[in-house]
């Protein structure tokens, strides 16, 4: 923090506000921002901005400012005693996910029936959590919401529940012996896959913003791109410095995705390439019930 110098006359206090686990500055950053309003910026869910936005909330706005992107192959996990051993085994199982609206669950819904033919329609899911932005699902949609504090680790253990679906999985899950694996175990393959067939990193957070702050201050917003981007040029290049993490082949790593992907699969703004993962994810939702039509990205983006 404070590494990237704001523009002269611009005073910004930078929270670390986190959903999973939490952070210095407490947890639930979506729902404090689209609900409550508490921040003047802050980095949001795309999918309940958009749905947000659907909605009518107009005194919010998204830049196009991507801090962060996952791919949905590494995030679904399947009980060893499920049989799942394809995505196609889905069909007709319990799947857990944090929330029906969260972008992990709306990204992994999409590529499933996009790329594997597995529509989401077909699945019984299980809800850890309320929805960000409170909305209703059609009759003919399976959502169960699980008990507060369900242990879903154990429930996957003992194979109660067939899959899960999270942005953050649990540290459990990810320690070998638990009886409990990816769906897809050549991770690596299978996302290389997904960026030659798609060319994008998914987006996953955007950045809102307050209008009214960008109506009075009328040089904030490319301001904070230029910022956005400049962290962005400085932590990349902490990682050129092959003993700056604790990973002891992180320039390696480096090195290899910068060939096989982009040496900017992070960039901003709204070029073929953001448009066109915007443009998907924007169908994931339509096509899953969460907005009703699909809106235009400049209405949905103020483009420094």
């Amino acid at each position: 923090m404070g590494q990237v110098a704001p523009p002269d006359g611009l005073d910004l206090t930078f929270l670390e506000v986190g959903m999973a686990p939490p952070r210095r500055h407490g947890i639930d950053r979506h729902k404090r921002m689209l609900v409550d309003r508490e921040f003047d910026a802050a980095e949001v869910s795309l999918a309940s901005y958009l749905v947000s936005r659907d909605q009518g909330m107009e005194d919010l706005i998204a830049l196009p400012i991507f801090p962060r992107r996952l791919f949905s192959q590494n995030h679904i996990f399947v009980s060893d005693r499920s049989g799942i051993s394809q995505p196609g085994d889905l069909v007709g199982r319990r799947v857990a996910i944090w929330a029906f609206q969260v972008t992990m669950s709306v990204l992994a819904k999409g590529d499933l029936k996009r790329d594997y033919g597995v529509d989401w329609r077909d699945i019984h899911w299980l809800t850890q959590n309320p929805e960000e932005i409170r909305m209703g699902y059609g009759d003919d949609i399976s959502i169960q919401p699980l008990p507060a504090g369900h242990d879903i680790v154990a429930a996957l253990r003992d194979g109660e529940i067939d899959a899960y679906i999270n942005p953050h999985p649990p540290e459990a899950i990810m320690t070998p012996g638990q009886g409990i694996s990816r769906l897809f175990p050549d991770w690596r393959d299978t996302t290389s896959a997904y960026f030659r067939d798609h060319g994008y990193f998914p987006i996953m957070h955007v950045l809102a913003v307050k209008r009214e702050l960008l109506a009075r201050h009328a040089g904030l917003a490319p301001e904070l791109r230029r910022m956005f981007d400049a962290a962005w040029r400085q932590a990349r290049e902490y990682y050129v410095d092959p003993n700056f993490s604790m990973i002891m082949h992180a320039r390696n790593t480096l090195e290899e995705e910068t060939d096989a992907y982009a040496p900017d699969v992070w960039r901003s703004g709204l070029d073929p390439v953001n448009r066109r993962n915007l443009e998907d994810f924007i169908g994931y939702c339509v096509d899953q019930r969460l907005i009703a039509t699909a809106p235009d990205l400049e209405d949905v983006f103020l483009s420094p």
